[in-house]
């Protein structure tokens, strides 16, 4: 997607824009995901300081990426943030997921595939 700006007709791809912004999760108290903002590439380094300080956001930041390349997944409303794999994890899609430690994503039994 492409978007005009008329003063200078130029265009912004909004779709490299989206990957070439950082991403900060907001966690609550349950380290479960309530939203995710984009931050500046300048302000990468200091996310959490540039949500909750200087944008009045307040909350826990946590940074995920689109490509998975850090905390496993990229973080959505309702994942939960584990400290101890340090990754972003979804809900559960139903009682008799298996959790994979690799991924930490959930898969199917093989009888349900």
């Amino acid at each position: 997607m492409y978007l005009a700006d008329s003063e200078n007709t130029r265009s912004l791809d909004l779709e490299a824009l989206r990957f070439n912004m950082a991403h900060f999760a907001e966690i609550n108290q349950d380290n479960v995901v309530v939203r995710v903002l984009v931050v500046p590439d300048s302000e990468e380094h200091r996310g959490q300081q540039f949500l909750a300080d200087d944008l009045i956001l307040g909350g826990r930041w946590i940074q995920t990426s689109y490509n998975g390349r850090i905390r496993k997944n990229y973080a959505g409303v309702g994942f939960t943030y584990d400290e101890q794999r340090d990754a972003f994890i979804p809900p559960k899609p139903s009682d008799d997921a298996i959790f994979d430690e690799e991924t930490c994503n959930w898969k199917q039994p093989e009888s349900h595939v």
